[in-house]
């Protein structure tokens, strides 16, 4: 069941201390499945959030924000600024780098990188970094990711983002070759964890492994398999601790 509030207060207990930003609305699906229902639809900016509670009580909001790093961004802004959060999270299915997360695997991401934030040069590609105009990396509370991976059994390392998901062996080998602790590629943690340091909020992503980094081949992909990781890694997701921990940096 789906109940509809437009109650806009945040005091107290009933504050809202997670936001779960993820693309689609599979994948909002997903993570609700693994909290509590009934669930409030809340407006807004351009959208609606719909709130759950998890297990612990922990209330959460989770977004469908739009596929890639600028509808990520601007959607969870929109959620940042119309109400108050302890911990923005990017949440969703994505690629694994073999061997180290297999398909239906579960991973959290201990850096998140943007992987195609830059500009090729005569000497290859050159991230914004390198180029003196900004960050293309956000790094989660330590303490935060292993407790996370601990509860979920879960792979750590870097989560790439990118505005184009890898197609052929030639990219993936250049990903790994300039990001060699790469776990899996996803479409949306940059921007989610650029409008999170900008409403000065800890970030967190987690992704479950739906096919591959490499060659693409829609006969692989197990998409069901991955969302059902999904939902079970947000019913198993020790939500106080890990918005202590978040919170201590």
């Amino acid at each position: 069941m789906t109940v509809h509030a437009f109650d806009d207060e945040q005091s107290g207990p009933e504050q809202a201390r997670l936001l779960v930003v993820v693309a689609v609305p599979a994948e909002a699906q997903a993570v609700l499945r693994g909290l509590r229902e009934p669930a409030l639809v809340l407006p807004v900016p351009g959208g609606e959030l719909h709130r759950a509670e998890h297990a612990s009580g922990v209330p959460v909001d989770v977004l469908a924000g739009g596929v890639g790093p600028a509808a990520a961004a601007s959607a969870a802004s929109a959620a940042l600024g119309a109400r108050r959060y302890g911990l923005v999270v990017s949440a969703g299915i994505g690629g694994g780098f073999a061997p180290h997360a297999p398909v239906g695997s579960t991973v959290v991401a201990d850096a998140i990188v943007a992987a195609d934030l830059g500009a090729e040069t005569p000497e290859g590609f050159a991230d914004v970094t390198e180029l003196g105009f900004g960050t293309v990396r956000h790094t989660p509370a330590p303490a935060a990711v292993a407790l996370a991976a601990d509860a979920l059994g879960a792979v750590t390392g870097t989560v790439l983002t990118v505005s184009t998901v890898t197609g052929s062996a030639e990219r993936a080998a250049a990903l790994t070759a300039r990001h060699p602790h790469a776990v899996a590629e996803a479409m949306e943690g940059f921007g989610v964890a650029e409008a999170a340091a900008r409403h000065g909020l800890p970030v967190f992503e987690l992704r479950t492994v739906s096919n591959p980094v490499g060659p693409r081949d829609r006969a692989a992909w197990r998409i069901g398999e991955a969302l059902a990781a999904l939902e079970r890694a947000f019913g198993a997701l020790p939500c106080p601790e890990l918005l202590k921990e978040a919170r201590r940096g």
